[in-house]
C-alpha cells in the first residue's frame, strides 16, 4: 500500500491517472474514499491523487497535541514525496480549509484551488465563538457511536446512499483521536492570509449547506479573483449529494487553467 512518513505520521494516499496533478482533500471525519466517484471520473484526464489526513481512514497520528499547521504541511511534504511541484488542489469542508493554508503558505506549489464547503475561520460571527466550543465539549462526553449517529443524520441528509460510509468511516476513528484532531480543527485560522492568495480559485457550495453557508461570500471577497457558485439540491457533503454539477463546474475550471 502506498504510505509515507511525515512529521511523526504514517500517511496512505492513492495515485492514479496521469496528466495535471489534481489532489483531492477529505473532509474531517471522513477519507480518501470520499472523492471515489471524482477519481473515476477524472482519472482518465488527471492525474488524480488523494490523502487521508492523518487521524483519519488509514494514517495514523502520533500521540500529543495536534497543530493544524500538521495538515497542511503534510500535502506539501506528499507532494515532495510524489516529486509534484504544483497541482490544483480540490478540498472540502476541513479538506477546502487545509488546502486555503496550503495556498497561503506553499503559494507557489499550488496552481488552482477548488473550494467545496469551505471554512476559512472558526470565529466567523457569535455562532461559531459560541457553538464551537459548546461541540468540542459534547463530543469529549460522546461515545463516537453517538457522534457517527449525529453526523450521519447532518452529512448524509440529501444522499441516504452515503449514510454506510459516513458511518463506517466516524465510527472507525478512536474517541481520543477523533478529539485531538477536532480541537485542532477547531483552532484553524486562515482569515489574514486570504488576501494572499493569487492563484485561480474556485469556490463552490451547496444551497442548502447552513454549516458553512454564512462564510461564503467572505471568502469570496477574501481572494481576490475568486469564483463563487451555488450547487443546487446540496447540503455539506456536497460531492455526495449532486456529484454531477460538481464535476461540470471542476470541469469548467480545469479548461480553463
Amino acid at each position: 500500500m502506498p504510505y509515507f512518513e511525515n512529521l511523526g505520521a504514517e500517511l496512505y494516499y492513492e495515485d492514479t491517472g496521469q496528466g495535471r496533478p489534481l489532489i483531492f482533500l477529505h473532509g474531517y471525519t471522513l477519507d480518501g474514499r470520499q472523492w471515489k466517484r471524482e477519481l473515476d471520473h477524472f482519472s482518465s484526464k488527471y492525474r488524480t491523487i488523494t490523502l487521508d489526513a492523518r487521524g483519519h481512514g488509514r494514517s495514523t497520528l502520533p500521540p500529543g497535541e495536534v497543530s493544524p499547521d500538521l495538515f497542511w504541511q503534510d500535502v506539501v511534504a506528499l507532494m515532495d514525496h510524489l516529486d509534484i511541484p504544483s497541482a490544483v488542489i480540490c478540498g472540502l469542508s476541513m479538506g477546502s480549509h487545509v488546502g486555503i493554508q496550503v495556498a497561503i503558505h506553499a503559494g507557489e506549489r499550488v496552481e488552482g484551488l477548488i473550494l467545496i464547503g469551505a471554512i476559512y475561520t472558526n470565529s466567523f460571527n457569535r455562532f461559531e465563538k459560541i457553538v464551537a466550543p459548546i461541540n468540542h465539549f459534547c463530543c469529549r462526553l460522546m461515545p463516537m457511536s453517538w457522534i457517527a449517529w449525529s453526523m450521519v443524520v447532518g452529512m448524509g441528509k440529501f444522499n441516504r446512499a452515503a449514510r454506510p460510509y459516513i458511518r463506517e468511516t466516524v465510527g472507525n476513528i478512536n474517541h481520543d483521536v477523533f478529539n485531538r484532531v477536532w480541537r485542532s480543527v477547531l483552532s484553524m485560522e486562515s482569515g489574514d492570509g486570504l488576501s494572499s492568495i493569487t492563484c485561480p480559485t474556485l469556490i463552490l457550495w451547496g444551497d442548502h449547506d447552513w454549516f458553512t453557508g454564512r462564510q461564503q461570500k467572505s471568502l469570496h471577497e477574501g481572494i481576490k479573483g475568486s469564483r463563487l457558485i451555488t450547487i443546487k439540491n446540496a447540503h455539506h457533503t456536497t460531492n455526495f449529494d449532486n456529484p454531477e454539477q460538481i464535476e461540470q463546474e471542476i470541469e469548467g475550471f480545469l479548461s480553463e487553467l
